[in-house]
């Protein structure tokens, strides 16, 4: 579907979430954190921006915060998704919910106000996320993006960055430069058919080595060639968390736009004790790198 067709239809062009996850068999340790998901709507109340590139199902506050509970995570960073474009009423409609348990990731452009900065701060946001995937739209030019970081460096937030192997290639000295925190989404995206010595994968651990860059071991669904439980993927993820246990977080990507191959979050859940082996590794991924990079207590 082209992006006027999806601007001017609320059918969905993507698949809901499996509404029935499975109880994970693997216990989360308390204060356990999912560092990347969406809210989306519902659009009577939180419309859809005209310029999105999909349409999603709703996906609100009340059935995030009841799957977090179900799964066993007590915090959450939420990612604006560009399907509701820089409008984040509905991102802090969350925000609001969660009693000082939720951080939020904008979306900004270079001629938003410092105002804005300051009241999404206030209200608990910790993250601005460019993108370089054009499924997405038109990424920022890096002068938009340098602009933006600038704008939000007084406020020391983090730099989401959604980006392939390709780009992390590309503009790895890009990436290297930014003084304030980074945090690679959905393990950088990187090509599962190159393996560990890939490019991608080689220029994502040169990241990390600087001390400055964070990664999701999320979407590890995303990246497999494979049906579940998605072990090509998952044994890169299980590198970055032994390589940098103090550079990895975890996420569920809920409620999972764009994907081809709807995941069930229980056993993504589950898949955890295959990313991190051990309990220490875990906890770093779960509980202490959110609380560090997010400003929980």
């Amino acid at each position: 579907m082209t992006m006027t067709a999806a601007a001017h239809s609320l059918e969905p062009t993507c698949p809901p979430p499996d509404p029935n996850p499975k109880r994970p068999a693997l216990p989360l340790p308390p204060r356990a954190c999912d560092s990347h998901f969406h809210v989306f709507g519902p659009h009577a109340r939180f419309p859809y921006a005209a310029t999105r590139t999909f349409t999603p199902h709703d996906a609100p506050t009340a059935k995030l915060l009841a799957l977090h509970q179900f799964l066993g995570f007590a915090r959450g960073l939420v990612v604006q998704s560009s399907c509701h474009g820089t409008d984040h009423s509905a991102m802090l409609d969350l925000l609001a919910a969660g009693n000082g348990n939720y951080r939020g990731v904008a979306l900004l452009t270079p001629s938003t106000r410092r105002e804005e900065v300051a009241r999404l701060s206030a209200a608990g946001v910790c993250g601005v996320r460019f993108h370089f995937l054009p499924h997405l739209g038109t990424p920022a030019s890096l002068d938009d993006m340098r602009a933006i970081i600038g704008l939000v460096e007084p406020d020391g937030w983090h730099i989401a960055l959604h980006v392939t192997g390709r780009d992390m290639v590309d503009h790895f000295g890009f990436i290297a430069s930014i003084a304030l925190p980074v945090i690679v989404d959905h393990i950088g995206r990187v090509d599962v058919n190159e393996g560990p010595n890939g490019q991608g994968f080689v220029a994502l651990r040169r990241l990390l080595d600087t001390g400055k860059v964070w990664v999701k071991l999320s979407g590890t669904d995303r990246a497999s060639n494979q049906a579940p439980p998605f072990r090509d993927a998952v044994a890169l993820a299980r590198i970055l968390a032994q390589h940098a246990p103090d550079r990895v977080l975890w996420g569920t990507d809920w409620p999972h736009p764009n994907i081809v191959q709807m995941p069930n979050d229980g056993e993504l859940v589950d898949l955890i004790a295959e990313i991190a082996v051990d309990e220490t590794t875990r906890r770093k991924m779960l509980v202490d790198n959110p609380a560090k990079l997010f400003g929980f207590d």
